[in-house]
């Protein structure tokens, strides 16, 4: 049960897309969405990562479409900075199920510093977050 409401497993296509071999129980859902979470929080002003980063960051590995789906139920007014993740290509992921979001998340990244080209395309080079990996992987500080 979340917030009195019961919810189960994910449904079969779900877990396929998801390369899951088992349901995925809400709780684990849960907490799998709060290292994205805590991940993406770290991202900052002016910087970028890309959905397959924040993934392997937060041990999710291949899992990019995961992230995706997480930033997606992030709330109007929440403190994760959601826009700053982008597709491995350097744009925004259109959507019509964003409802308008697509412009927003441009307009918020623009007010951050951050520029497009013509394209619509952010250069990874200038503007990809870099960070520290021995705070995300500690165990292999020394590679």
């Amino acid at each position: 049960m979340i917030g009195g409401m019961r919810i189960q497993s994910l449904p079969h296509p779900i877990m396929i897309r998801l390369g899951l071999s088992v349901p995925l129980q809400p709780q684990h859902l849960m907490n799998t969405y709060s290292s994205i979470y805590a991940v993406v929080q770290q991202i900052p002003v002016g910087r970028v990562a890309t959905y397959g980063q924040i993934a392997t960051l937060a041990n999710l590995h291949g899992k990019a479409r995961l992230v995706g789906y997480a930033l997606y139920r992030v709330v109007d007014g929440s403190s994760i900075p959601w826009h700053r993740v982008i597709n491995a290509q350097g744009k925004v992921s259109e959507s019509p199920f964003r409802n308008g979001s697509d412009d927003l998340q441009r307009s918020l990244l623009e007010a951050e510093g951050v520029e497009f080209n013509h394209a619509g395309h952010i250069n990874l080079r200038q503007y990809q977050w870099q960070p520290d990996l021995a705070q995300f992987f500690p165990d292999e500080s020394r590679i």
